[in-house]
């Protein structure tokens, strides 16, 4: 097989719609656009969301909420993943490169650990953002909290 030998399957492709070619095509007089209006001119174009002068969805849905431009979405790490990691690859600090290499975190976003599950191992570690419960059971296990 080569690039000039390349067709496309047997009934895939149409010939196109020639419109206004006179009345034996079918498709001539006022060619398939109807009688008068703005879609039977030339040049016509709709709108996106036109929906042929009847009240747009986009406007008869209520409006509600906002974004917040100034929100900061950090990448949740529980501490059930800290523990199983720390056990896996015997680490006594765990940092977000280690987070990271784990495959737990993505390395563009912000980490924030999180209180959910047990931790044994004496840990320390870094991250971005901790929660009370997670900054509170790693301290109480004797390992120390580092905020980057």
């Amino acid at each position: 097989m080569k690039l000039n030998n390349l067709k496309p399957a047997c009934g895939s492709t149409h010939s196109r719609r020639r419109l206004g070619r006179g009345p034996g095509s079918g498709l001539g007089g006022t060619s398939t656009r109807g009688h008068k209006g703005a879609k039977a001119r030339s040049g016509y174009k709709k709108k996106i969301g036109f929906e042929g002068g009847q009240m747009p969805l986009q406007r008869r849905l209520p409006k509600f909420g906002f974004k917040n431009i100034n929100r900061v979405e950090y990448q949740p790490v529980n501490l059930s993943s800290l523990q199983t990691l720390a056990e896996k690859e015997n680490l006594t600090k765990i940092g977000v490169n280690e987070l990271v290499k784990a495959g737990l975190v993505n390395s563009r976003g912000l980490v924030k650990i999180l209180g959910n599950g047990t931790l044994t191992a004496k840990i320390d570690v870094e991250a971005n953002a901790f929660s009370k419960t997670a900054e509170s059971a790693i301290q109480a296990v004797g390992g120390t909290v580092t905020k980057l």
